[in-house]
Protein backbone atom coordinates (compact mmCIF):
# COMPACT_ATOMS: atom_id res chain seq x y z
CA UNK A 1 0.00 0.00 0.00
CA UNK A 2 1.00 3.51 -0.94
CA UNK A 3 1.93 5.32 2.23
CA UNK A 4 2.67 9.04 2.76
CA UNK A 5 6.01 9.55 1.44
CA UNK A 6 4.87 7.59 -1.89
CA UNK A 7 1.66 9.54 -2.09
CA UNK A 8 3.44 13.03 -1.29
CA UNK A 9 5.83 12.03 -4.40
CA UNK A 10 2.72 11.36 -6.46
CA UNK A 11 1.93 14.79 -5.39
CA UNK A 12 5.01 16.72 -6.27
CA UNK A 13 4.34 14.93 -9.81
CA UNK A 14 0.84 16.04 -10.50
CA UNK A 15 1.72 18.79 -9.56
CA UNK A 16 4.42 19.69 -12.14
CA UNK A 17 2.35 17.47 -14.68
CA UNK A 18 -1.06 18.54 -14.13
CA UNK A 19 -1.18 22.34 -12.69
CA UNK A 20 -2.40 24.75 -15.95
CA UNK A 21 -3.49 21.80 -17.61
CA UNK A 22 -7.09 21.69 -19.02
CA UNK A 23 -8.82 18.03 -18.32
CA UNK A 24 -10.71 16.59 -21.81
CA UNK A 25 -11.86 13.24 -20.30
CA UNK A 26 -12.52 11.29 -16.60
CA UNK A 27 -13.00 8.21 -17.53
CA UNK A 28 -14.30 5.40 -15.27
CA UNK A 29 -14.04 1.76 -16.17
CA UNK A 30 -14.61 -0.15 -13.02
CA UNK A 31 -18.18 -0.12 -10.96
CA UNK A 32 -16.15 0.15 -7.53
CA UNK A 33 -13.95 2.59 -8.12
CA UNK A 34 -16.49 6.06 -8.19
CA UNK A 35 -18.13 6.70 -4.46
CA UNK A 36 -20.31 9.85 -5.11
CA UNK A 37 -22.54 11.11 -8.34
CA UNK A 38 -22.91 15.03 -7.68
CA UNK A 39 -21.18 16.49 -8.99
CA UNK A 40 -20.57 14.18 -11.85
CA UNK A 41 -17.63 13.32 -13.21
CA UNK A 42 -18.34 15.05 -16.51
CA UNK A 43 -18.45 18.90 -14.40
CA UNK A 44 -14.42 18.91 -14.16
CA UNK A 45 -14.28 18.16 -17.98
CA UNK A 46 -13.19 21.85 -19.69
CA UNK A 47 -11.80 22.79 -16.81
CA UNK A 48 -8.15 23.89 -15.45
CA UNK A 49 -6.24 22.03 -12.87
CA UNK A 50 -4.96 24.79 -10.22
CA UNK A 51 -3.64 22.88 -7.43
CA UNK A 52 -2.89 19.40 -6.43
CA UNK A 53 -2.89 18.49 -2.35
CA UNK A 54 -2.40 15.82 0.39
CA UNK A 55 -4.58 14.68 2.86
CA UNK A 56 -2.95 11.64 4.38
CA UNK A 57 -2.49 8.73 1.87
CA UNK A 58 -5.47 10.82 -0.64
CA UNK A 59 -4.72 12.85 -3.73
CA UNK A 60 -6.97 15.82 -4.16
CA UNK A 61 -7.04 17.30 -7.76
CA UNK A 62 -8.46 20.70 -7.94
CA UNK A 63 -10.10 21.94 -11.07
CA UNK A 64 -12.84 24.28 -11.94
CA UNK A 65 -13.96 24.59 -7.89
CA UNK A 66 -14.16 20.74 -7.70
CA UNK A 67 -12.11 18.44 -5.96
CA UNK A 68 -11.13 15.20 -7.97
CA UNK A 69 -9.93 13.38 -4.33
CA UNK A 70 -8.21 9.57 -4.84
CA UNK A 71 -6.89 7.08 -1.99
CA UNK A 72 -4.96 4.37 -3.79
CA UNK A 73 -6.18 1.65 -1.06
CA UNK A 74 -3.98 -1.62 -0.31
CA UNK A 75 -3.56 -2.28 -4.70
CA UNK A 76 -3.82 0.85 -6.54
CA UNK A 77 -1.70 2.74 -8.55
CA UNK A 78 -1.34 5.65 -10.74
CA UNK A 79 0.67 5.39 -13.59
CA UNK A 80 1.32 8.49 -16.13
CA UNK A 81 0.71 8.37 -19.88
CA UNK A 82 2.17 10.93 -22.69
CA UNK A 83 -0.53 9.83 -24.78
CA UNK A 84 -3.23 7.12 -25.02
CA UNK A 85 -3.69 4.70 -27.64
CA UNK A 86 -7.03 6.36 -30.45
CA UNK A 87 -9.44 3.48 -28.99
CA UNK A 88 -11.22 4.23 -25.85
CA UNK A 89 -10.66 1.45 -23.06
CA UNK A 90 -13.13 -1.34 -22.23
CA UNK A 91 -14.45 -1.39 -18.71
CA UNK A 92 -13.92 -4.21 -17.03
CA UNK A 93 -11.08 -5.53 -18.81
CA UNK A 94 -7.80 -6.04 -16.70
CA UNK A 95 -6.71 -3.42 -14.06
CA UNK A 96 -7.47 -0.13 -15.29
CA UNK A 97 -10.03 1.32 -13.19
CA UNK A 98 -10.18 5.20 -13.64
CA UNK A 99 -9.07 7.24 -16.95
CA UNK A 100 -7.89 10.60 -16.52
CA UNK A 101 -7.18 12.55 -19.97
CA UNK A 102 -5.61 16.02 -20.52
CA UNK A 103 -6.24 18.56 -23.42
CA UNK A 104 -2.90 18.03 -24.70
CA UNK A 105 -3.12 14.13 -24.86
CA UNK A 106 -1.11 13.04 -22.04
CA UNK A 107 -3.31 12.22 -18.28
CA UNK A 108 -3.12 9.00 -15.77
CA UNK A 109 -4.30 5.93 -15.26
CA UNK A 110 -5.77 4.56 -12.21
CA UNK A 111 -5.10 0.83 -11.41
CA UNK A 112 -6.09 -1.82 -9.07
CA UNK A 113 -4.80 -5.17 -8.75
CA UNK A 114 -6.67 -8.37 -7.25
CA UNK A 115 -9.79 -8.80 -7.00
CA UNK A 116 -10.62 -6.61 -3.33
CA UNK A 117 -11.78 -3.66 -4.96
CA UNK A 118 -10.97 -0.64 -2.56
CA UNK A 119 -9.13 2.09 -4.54
CA UNK A 120 -11.87 5.29 -4.19
CA UNK A 121 -12.43 8.45 -6.41
CA UNK A 122 -14.33 10.99 -5.14
CA UNK A 123 -15.24 14.39 -6.91
CA UNK A 124 -16.57 17.17 -4.35
CA UNK A 125 -16.31 20.40 -3.83
CA UNK A 126 -14.82 20.29 -0.49
CA UNK A 127 -12.25 17.80 0.71
CA UNK A 128 -13.75 17.70 4.19
CA UNK A 129 -17.02 16.00 2.23
CA UNK A 130 -14.76 12.77 2.19
CA UNK A 131 -15.58 10.67 5.79
CA UNK A 132 -11.79 9.35 5.27
CA UNK A 133 -10.55 12.89 4.60
CA UNK A 134 -12.96 14.17 7.55
CA UNK A 135 -11.34 12.20 10.23
CA UNK A 136 -7.93 11.97 9.56
CA UNK A 137 -5.33 13.44 12.49
CA UNK A 138 -2.45 15.84 11.46
CA UNK A 139 -0.24 15.56 9.16
CA UNK A 140 3.04 13.93 10.84
CA UNK A 141 5.72 16.46 9.31
CA UNK A 142 3.81 19.58 9.34
CA UNK A 143 5.65 22.17 10.93
CA UNK A 144 3.05 22.95 13.94
CA UNK A 145 3.40 18.91 14.86
CA UNK A 146 6.01 18.82 17.24
CA UNK A 147 6.69 16.48 20.11
CA UNK A 148 3.92 17.80 22.27
CA UNK A 149 1.49 17.84 19.68
CA UNK A 150 2.59 14.50 19.90
CA UNK A 151 2.56 13.68 23.18
CA UNK A 152 -0.93 15.29 23.48
CA UNK A 153 -2.57 12.96 20.74
CA UNK A 154 -1.22 9.73 23.06
CA UNK A 155 -2.89 11.14 25.96
CA UNK A 156 -5.20 8.56 26.97
CA UNK A 157 -4.64 5.85 24.66
CA UNK A 158 -5.04 2.07 25.54
CA UNK A 159 -4.23 0.10 22.58
CA UNK A 160 -0.96 -0.79 21.56
CA UNK A 161 1.60 1.75 19.91
CA UNK A 162 1.12 -0.38 16.59
CA UNK A 163 -2.34 0.01 16.53
CA UNK A 164 -2.23 3.49 17.62
CA UNK A 165 0.35 4.52 14.70
CA UNK A 166 -1.60 3.44 11.90
CA UNK A 167 -4.66 4.77 13.08
CA UNK A 168 -5.61 7.82 10.45
CA UNK A 169 -8.31 9.79 12.68
CA UNK A 170 -4.82 9.90 15.12
CA UNK A 171 -2.23 10.73 12.59
CA UNK A 172 -2.70 10.66 8.94
CA UNK A 173 -0.87 8.91 6.81
CA UNK A 174 0.90 5.92 8.25
CA UNK A 175 0.30 2.24 7.16
CA UNK A 176 1.61 -0.98 7.99
CA UNK A 177 5.10 -0.75 6.48
CA UNK A 178 6.35 2.86 8.20
CA UNK A 179 4.98 1.67 11.20
CA UNK A 180 7.31 -0.90 11.32
CA UNK A 181 10.15 0.98 10.15
CA UNK A 182 9.19 4.01 12.67
CA UNK A 183 9.06 1.49 15.59
CA UNK A 184 12.20 0.21 14.88
CA UNK A 185 14.47 3.17 14.78
CA UNK A 186 12.35 3.73 18.43
CA UNK A 187 13.72 0.58 19.50
CA UNK A 188 10.01 -0.27 20.62
CA UNK A 189 7.73 -3.36 20.69
CA UNK A 190 4.52 -3.07 18.47
CA UNK A 191 2.85 -4.31 21.57
CA UNK A 192 3.78 -2.27 23.80
CA UNK A 193 0.96 -0.14 24.98
CA UNK A 194 0.78 3.62 24.65
CA UNK A 195 -0.16 4.36 27.70
CA UNK A 196 2.86 2.80 29.15
CA UNK A 197 5.25 4.98 27.69
CA UNK A 198 7.24 7.34 29.81
CA UNK A 199 8.88 10.53 28.38
CA UNK A 200 11.71 9.52 26.89
CA UNK A 201 10.27 6.77 25.23
CA UNK A 202 7.36 9.44 23.89
CA UNK A 203 10.54 11.83 23.06
CA UNK A 204 12.46 9.04 21.11
CA UNK A 205 9.14 7.53 19.47
CA UNK A 206 8.66 11.42 17.92
CA UNK A 207 12.16 11.86 16.98
CA UNK A 208 12.06 8.20 15.17
CA UNK A 209 8.75 9.15 13.23
CA UNK A 210 10.00 12.41 11.86
CA UNK A 211 13.00 11.07 11.06
CA UNK A 212 11.83 7.83 9.02
CA UNK A 213 9.06 9.62 6.82
CA UNK A 214 11.20 12.41 6.59
CA UNK A 215 14.07 10.15 4.97
CA UNK A 216 11.26 8.42 3.34
CA UNK A 217 9.88 11.57 1.75
CA UNK A 218 13.68 12.89 0.34
CA UNK A 219 14.25 9.33 -1.18
CA UNK A 220 10.72 8.94 -3.11
CA UNK A 221 11.37 12.86 -4.10
CA UNK A 222 11.82 13.24 -7.74
CA UNK A 223 11.61 9.39 -8.59
CA UNK A 224 9.54 8.30 -11.40
CA UNK A 225 5.71 6.74 -10.31
CA UNK A 226 6.57 3.43 -12.06
CA UNK A 227 9.81 3.26 -9.55
CA UNK A 228 8.04 4.27 -6.36
CA UNK A 229 7.04 1.00 -5.20
CA UNK A 230 10.47 -0.57 -5.81
CA UNK A 231 12.20 2.81 -4.06
CA UNK A 232 10.28 2.18 -1.12
CA UNK A 233 10.91 -1.44 -0.52
CA UNK A 234 14.54 -0.78 -1.00
CA UNK A 235 14.34 1.39 1.83
CA UNK A 236 12.89 -0.16 4.80
CA UNK A 237 15.04 -2.19 6.82
CA UNK A 238 12.34 -4.52 8.75
CA UNK A 239 9.45 -4.72 7.10
CA UNK A 240 8.33 -6.91 3.94
CA UNK A 241 12.58 -8.78 5.65
CA UNK A 242 11.38 -11.71 7.49
CA UNK A 243 14.36 -14.44 8.01
CA UNK A 244 16.96 -11.36 6.75
CA UNK A 245 19.14 -9.70 9.33
CA UNK A 246 18.73 -6.91 10.99
CA UNK A 247 20.84 -3.64 9.48
CA UNK A 248 21.52 -2.54 13.10
CA UNK A 249 22.48 -5.60 15.34
CA UNK A 250 22.48 -8.70 12.79
CA UNK A 251 19.50 -10.98 14.54
CA UNK A 252 17.31 -12.63 12.62
CA UNK A 253 14.07 -10.47 11.50
CA UNK A 254 10.56 -12.18 12.84
CA UNK A 255 7.29 -11.57 11.93
CA UNK A 256 3.83 -11.83 13.44
CA UNK A 257 1.01 -12.99 11.31
CA UNK A 258 -2.24 -11.63 11.63
CA UNK A 259 -5.98 -12.48 9.13
CA UNK A 260 -5.20 -10.07 6.40
CA UNK A 261 -1.43 -8.79 7.07
CA UNK A 262 1.31 -9.01 8.85
CA UNK A 263 4.34 -7.47 11.21
CA UNK A 264 7.94 -7.44 10.95
CA UNK A 265 10.46 -6.66 14.20
CA UNK A 266 13.92 -7.32 15.59
CA UNK A 267 13.86 -9.19 18.60
CA UNK A 268 17.07 -7.95 19.43
CA UNK A 269 16.32 -3.87 18.72
CA UNK A 270 12.76 -3.69 19.94
CA UNK A 271 11.94 -6.76 21.92
CA UNK A 272 14.91 -7.51 24.25
CA UNK A 273 15.67 -10.83 22.07
CA UNK A 274 12.18 -12.35 22.89
CA UNK A 275 9.98 -13.72 19.63
CA UNK A 276 6.41 -12.34 19.75
CA UNK A 277 3.74 -14.64 20.00
CA UNK A 278 2.20 -15.33 16.33
CA UNK A 279 -1.46 -13.90 17.22
CA UNK A 280 -2.92 -14.89 13.93
CA UNK A 281 -6.67 -13.86 15.07
CA UNK A 282 -5.51 -10.47 16.86
CA UNK A 283 -6.93 -7.17 16.04
CA UNK A 284 -4.25 -4.65 16.98
CA UNK A 285 -4.36 -3.57 13.25
CA UNK A 286 -7.85 -3.90 12.59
Amino acid sequence: MPEMPEVESLREFLDAHLKGQEIARVLPLAISVLKTYDPPLSAVEGTTVTAVDRHGKWLDITAGGLHLVIHLARAGWLRWKDEFPAAPPRPGKGPLALRTVLASGSGFDLTEAGSTKRLAVHLVRDPAEVPGVARLGPDPLADGFDRDAFAALLAGERRQVKGALRDQSLIAGIGNAYSDEILHAAKMSPFKPVHNLGDQEITALYEALRTTLGEAVERSRGVAAGRLKAEKKSGLRVHGRTGEPCPVCGDTIREVSFSDSSLQYCPTCQTGGKPLADRRMSRLLK
